[in-house]
């Protein structure tokens, strides 16, 4: 009879393995991504599986050293650079009879600006965040083709250079790695040696995996305040894990949970549309309630990092404007359109905030807490 492995233990040794050789950006980043190891080796016990990806705006940031590392640690470990979309609903229905643990490096050619599409691998990425979401592909020769369902449910983490489509980003844990400061040193890993230590911890997180399996299986983690929705199944599994470990582990777990969460969102311009939309709750519209047309437009193409005054070599204009806000509806139900104000004895076309707060208050971030004071000039628009 196998002797039970004391959880906590061996998650504080597989987060030392990393420490040997990773330098993250911050405590969270080491305590999600050990139980993202420790998760792949559990996943029959989950409805959802993270993705995780270590992403970074340079290359020398440690990114695929992280990935080396994670590979001695996962389950079925399946390097998958250039994999085809239909190798791996392959793989994913069993290699050997083994579901691999897929992990890409340079995602960024894959889903790149420079990139093209690639709409069936980023469709098998996202399908397989959720069991039983399979998808369907014709196979066979002419007339005798037929449909076949491919499971895509396996967990995969990737790495590249700061680009990831939203559905992507949105299903995952985002480490944001950075070059090693001059005072941040790791040990050089040697494949031949260290590998074998990083199988050895593999193996036995498999048996400590076996050993709490039933206990995990069924379990709903409680979440931290404030973590919903697809934060709340990204981060699921990994608390279920941290839960079963025990010691500090369930703790720690929701502490980084609820770090990374707040830097997503911080990150997180959302779609264009969201961003016009707050922008122009938190830059434009600030303490007035109606502003013509042509006011919005020269202060929405002034304003600092910010994306309208070059969409595609162009200012945002009225055409664009009016579309990109047509999308969204008031709280009576209508599409958000320009009307008519009364300004100078004149009569112009602008919007109205009453018409806007219904789409800040469903799709926008909280406001700041100190709301920016109104443009000058503005404070008498209406």
């Amino acid at each position: 009879m196998t002797d039970r492995i004391d959880g906590a233990a061996l998650l504080n040794e597989v987060e030392a393995f990393h420490r040997r050789f990773n330098v993250f950006p911050h405590e969270a980043a080491y305590v999600a991504v050990v139980l993202w190891d420790a998760h792949a080796h559990l996943l029959d016990c989950f409805e959802s599986t993270p993705r995780l990806a270590f992403l970074s705006p340079e290359p020398g940031s440690g990114k695929s050293r992280a990935l080396e590392i994670v590979e001695t640690l996962v389950p079925n470990a399946m390097a998958a650079v250039d994999a085809s979309a239909a190798a791996l609903f392959r793989a994913v229905a069993g290699v050997d009879g083994k579901r691999p643990t897929i992990l890409f490096d340079e995602i960024d050619t894959i889903f790149g600006p420079k990139a093209g599409e690639n709409e069936q691998l980023r469709g098998f990425i996202n399908a397989g965040h959720r069991r039983n979401r399979p998808m369907f592909r014709c196979v066979g020769d002419g007339a005798n083709q037929t449909v076949q369902a491919f499971h895509s449910f396996a967990a995969v983490a990737v790495a590249g250079l700061g680009y990831l489509p939203d559905t992507i980003r949105d299903r995952s844990v985002n480490i944001r790695m950075r070059r090693r400061a001059r005072n941040e040193t790791i040990e050089p890993y040697r494949t031949r040696i260290h590998e074998k230590e990083g199988f050895a911890l593999r193996d036995r997180l498999a048996t400590w995996a076996e050993q709490v399996s039933e206990r995990v299986m069924n379990v709903w983690p409680a979440m931290p305040e404030g973590v919903s929705d697809r934060p709340a199944d990204v981060w699921e599994p990994l608390l279920a894990v941290a839960d079963a470990a025990g010691g500090d582990w369930p703790d720690r777990a929701r502490e980084a949970c609820v770090v990374l969460v707040a830097a997503s969102k911080a990150n997180d311009k959302g779609s264009l549309g969201v961003r016009l939309l707050a922008d122009l709750r938190d830059h434009v519209m600030v303490g007035i309630d109606r502003l013509p047309t042509v006011a919005i437009l020269d202060r929405l193409n002034a304003l600092d990092d910010a994306p309208w005054a070059d969409l595609h070599g162009k200012p945002l204009d009225n055409r664009r404007l009016s579309r990109m806000l047509a999308e969204y509806m008031t709280a009576d139900n209508e599409p958000i359109t320009s009307r008519n104000i009364k300004a100078a004895g004149s009569v112009l076309k602008g919007y109205y905030a009453a018409d806007l707060r219904d789409a800040w208050a469903r799709y926008c971030p909280p406001p700041p807490e100190s709301p920016l004071p109104p443009l000058p000039g503005t404070e008498n628009a209406a």
